[in-house]
């Protein structure tokens, strides 16, 4: 069984939907407590990173959810719930994270643009596959899912499991072992996302 992790910053009614569209029901759960009692957690996410974090180590989330990854079992960090996984943020101020991926998380440098983009990087864009790990599997070389998000990954290459152009290139999917992040929102992405969280769940 999958718990959807609620800790009041996601858009949790869409990823259990999703779920349940491909067959994998998965409940969604407040209490750190209960969480050894899945196979598999997904943390999704939408709001300020700051925020997040507070929520988490207020419930006792947090720990739980490192407790949760030591374990062996997947998990799966959505949009915000993938940057949480890094080491720390600069939205807002200097942020710790979860540290359970190595890297932190950036805003979108538009210095570096080649041409005027708009932040927050908002749509459809194409995601190239770095690393043909299970999450990817019966998905082509490049495919497009959708995104929304002023801020990203720098994490080191063997991490990046998937990278997307926006101005420059970026990691928009990393891993670690059995822990797993995309900035896309699979819930959103139509086919390609619902077989992104059809593989997470026979991971």
């Amino acid at each position: 069984m999958t718990a959807i992790i609620d800790y009041n910053m996601g858009n949790l009614a869409s990823v259990q939907n999703a779920c349940a569209k491909i067959g994998k029901p998965a409940q969604i759960v407040r209490e750190p407590e209960q969480l050894e009692q899945f196979d598999r957690i997904i943390l999704p996410g939408v709001g300020a990173f700051g925020d997040a974090m507070e929520h988490l180590k207020q419930s006792g989330m947090d720990e739980a959810i490192k407790t949760f990854a030591a374990s062996g079992k997947p998990l799966l960090g959505i949009c915000l719930g993938m940057q949480l996984l890094l080491e720390s943020s600069e939205e807002f101020g200097t942020h710790e994270g979860l540290g359970l991926i190595p890297g932190k998380v950036v805003r979108f440098d538009t210095a570096k643009f080649p041409k005027p983009l708009k932040v927050p990087h908002m749509g459809w864009n194409e995601l190239f596959v770095k690393a043909r790990t299970p999450l990817f599997k019966g998905l082509p070389e490049a495919f497009y899912l959708y995104f929304v998000h002023s801020y990203h990954a720098v994490c080191e290459e063997e991490l990046v499991m998937g990278e997307t152009l926006y101005g420059y290139t970026f990691p928009s999917s990393i891993y670690r072992e059995n822990i797993f992040g995309l900035q896309p929102h699979p819930e959103k992405s139509h086919k390609n996302g619902l077989q992104i969280l059809k593989n997470f769940m026979e991971v």
